[in-house]
């Protein structure tokens, strides 16, 4: 009896042996093959086009292609759901947004992923701050006067944003909660056909990303309020920010990042941190992620992850208070 006792003991400390050695023999050769990038969104948006720019980069890095892959629908839950239930080794990674991983799984009725569970942060590319523009017949230049002049109107003034659920609504909601600005949401079925009403004046105020709106502002056809970041944008130095406004504190801004699967070696998580943060460095990169209004940022899978929870946190209390859901 003891004999057998000894040898299970001997067969489970050599098979324990092996898998540390599998798993840091396959980390150290990694990667041997092209890595799939999966984009959770049709191709040609702002969010294909920084994945791009981010791939072609890193593959140079990696000594390997990573190849986009877009999986569109669902808000961005389809693709991430498929994402989060690839082989955690490294061959799958997921361009995350906030819109799709903090704000999806409290809109939702349910999400086909566990935002915290299910995957393993890398790093955050870049954040790319809102606008808060009106049109031009609007009487306010500032969001004081704009706060003041909703107020005159018996139902106060209709704002645009990309759609029920979206960084921007959730960012109205926040400001209206923060400054008493009577604000009745409009959804549209993305941010170019708000902008296009706007514009063509039958939508008096809209949120919506920088990117988007600059040509616009820099036009005279949107009149520029303040911006959601937190600091003035390169592409619009003039416009304010919301703090420099006369609201403290107040920050929305939505963000881009890299996950893998949960359970991801984390040789490979820290391989792929250092390899996306020199990406994110390099002076080509940070200018073209500048032109798709993205402040380049780069940080740790820690820093990534502690802001991940953090947002859940903050937009779940906004999603509950305005009582929002994507039906």
């Amino acid at each position: 009896m003891h004999r057998r006792t000894f040898a299970r003991a001997l067969c489970a400390m050599a098979v324990a042996s092996s898998g540390a050695f599998g798993t840091g023999a396959f980390a150290q050769d990694y990667p041997s093959r092209p890595i799939r990038l999966i984009v959770p969104f049709a191709p040609g948006g702002v969010s294909d086009t920084s994945a791009r720019v981010i791939a072609d980069k890193l593959g140079q890095r990696l000594g390997q292609q990573v190849v986009v892959d877009n999986k569109p629908g669902a808000s961005g839950n389809i693709g991430s759901a498929m994402a989060a239930q690839s082989a955690p080794d490294g061959y799958t990674l997921l361009l995350g947004f906030d819109g799709t991983i903090v704000i999806n799984p409290h809109v939702f009725p349910k999400v086909p992923f566990d935002p915290l569970k299910d995957f393993a942060p890398i790093g955050k590319i870049g954040d790319a701050a809102l606008i808060l523009i009106t049109h031009p017949s609007v009487p306010a230049k500032n969001l004081k006067e704009l706060v003041a002049y909703s107020q005159t109107r018996p139902e106060g003034l209709s704002y645009g944003s990309a759609g029920t659920g979206s960084t921007p609504h959730l960012a109205g909601e926040l400001l209206k909660a923060r400054t008493g600005l009577k604000m009745m949401h409009v959804p549209y079925k993305g941010g170019g056909q708000a902008m296009g009403d706007l514009v063509g004046g039958t939508l008096p105020v809209l949120y919506t990303a920088v990117a988007g709106a600059q040509q616009y502002v820099k036009s005279g056809k949107a009149t520029a309020i303040a911006v959601s970041g937190a600091s003035r944008v390169p592409a619009l130095p003039e416009v304010p920010t919301l703090e420099e406004s006369g609201v403290p504190g107040l920050v929305s801004e939505s963000w881009v990042g890299l996950l893998a699967p949960a359970k991801t070696p984390k040789e490979i998580v820290d391989r792929l941190s250092r390899e996306l943060n020199a990406v994110v460095n390099q002076p080509d990169t940070r200018e073209r992620l500048a032109t798709l209004g993205i402040v380049p940022i780069g940080n740790s899978p820690e820093a990534f992850g502690k802001q991940i929870q953090a947002d859940l946190k903050r937009y779940g209390e906004v999603v509950k208070t305005a009582n929002i859901k994507v039906e």
